[in-house]
């Protein structure tokens, strides 16, 4: 997992042939102003979800952890607090892994809480359970999806 501010995303970009793609588009448009939907970057292999999620009490919130896809997520209005544990101690599955959706869920505790703010995001590789959206009131994000091995 990485926490960092926008603005030193270049530290990141290194990581994955796709992430510099992904931080310039999003440094480049308002994503605040525009509608919920998916924007394609490059096809499956790269794009990002623009979402208004309900906030949810830190007790609702369910671990999850992605196989193909590493998450880049990105708060727009508000904050927004993320609980994370790694995937090796990870052992209370909820819903074994859904291929089609690319997602497993866990009732296991978070290890680590979180808050981000606008100009802010968090990497969230495979190895990285994480539960997003903890928070109260409608929230407005941006989730990249960007294929692990392209």
């Amino acid at each position: 997992m990485i926490i960092d501010a926008l603005k030193n995303s270049e530290l990141a970009e290194c990581l994955h042939p796709a992430f510099k793609s992904v931080f310039d588009y999003v440094k480049s448009h308002d994503l605040l102003r525009m509608e919920p939907g998916r924007v394609e970057l490059d096809g499956e292999d790269v794009y990002i979800n623009v979402v208004e999620p309900e906030g949810k009490d830190k007790s609702a919130a369910v671990l999850e952890t992605h196989d193909e896809y590493i998450d880049i997520q990105f708060p727009l209005a508000g904050e927004e607090t993320f609980a994370w544990k790694s995937r090796s101690g990870l052992v209370k599955l909820r819903e074994a892994y859904n291929v089609k959706d690319d997602i497993a869920f866990y009732t296991d505790e978070a290890g680590l809480y979180f808050t981000l703010h606008p100009g802010e995001f968090a990497v969230f590789f495979p190895q990285d359970g994480h539960a997003p959206c903890i928070g109260t009131g409608k929230m407005k994000k941006a989730i990249a999806k960007v294929k692990v091995k392209k």
